[in-house]
């Protein structure tokens, strides 16, 4: 089932998630939900709060950017309570956009690689290295488990310039294919 994606300026996106455990009601068909969301918005990621669910819960397929990027070309995960550390100093500066903030694309400042822990769909027990491009789109759904949407990375000043624009993200103002919610 597809479901509406909450756009920026939903108060679903700026709370804190929280873990689950292997009980969760539905979790499969949730998590079925999830991807047929994320295909349906063309997306290549996709965190739970951004549907209504404030848990620890991702669903990636970056597959689609394969060709550009080869290291992706077996990224599809699913995420349960990850826990993620930055084992570098080293950042990388990538632009990125965001299912609900459609329209905006801005460079953001992510760690090159990181260590990841979490459950999948299976509910086993994952750690993993990732590095280049699969960092970074963990990172950024990772955040929104934390509450926090990409434009909060950005200079104070970009975010300034794009406040018109985030305010009638906010009201629905958007020219999407995929069903949205807005506070």
């Amino acid at each position: 089932m597809i479901l509406p994606i909450y756009l920026y300026g939903h108060p679903v996106l700026r709370k804190k998630s929280v873990d689950i455990s292997k009980d969760y009601p539905d979790l499969k068909q949730l998590i079925e939900n999830m991807f047929e969301t994320m295909y349906k918005a063309e997306g290549i990621g996709l965190a739970a709060p951004q549907i209504g669910e404030n848990i620890n819960l991702v669903v990636v397929d970056a597959r689609n950017l394969a060709k550009d990027k080869p290291e992706l070309q077996d990224f599809i995960r699913v995420f349960i309570n990850p826990k993620i550390t930055c084992n570098t100093e080293q950042k990388v500066t990538v632009e990125e956009g965001c299912l609900s903030i459609p329209g905006i694309y801005e460079n953001v400042n992510r760690c090159e690689s990181l260590n990841v822990e979490y459950f999948n769909e299976n509910f086993e027990k994952i750690t993993e290295v990732l590095g280049g491009h699969k960092a970074i789109v963990i990172q950024h759904e990772f955040d929104h488990l934390q509450g926090i949407v990409f434009t909060d990375r950005i200079s104070p000043i970009r975010r300034k310039m794009l406040q018109k624009r985030l305010n009638n993200i906010a009201k629905g103002k958007v020219g999407v294919s995929y069903k949205v919610k807005i506070a």
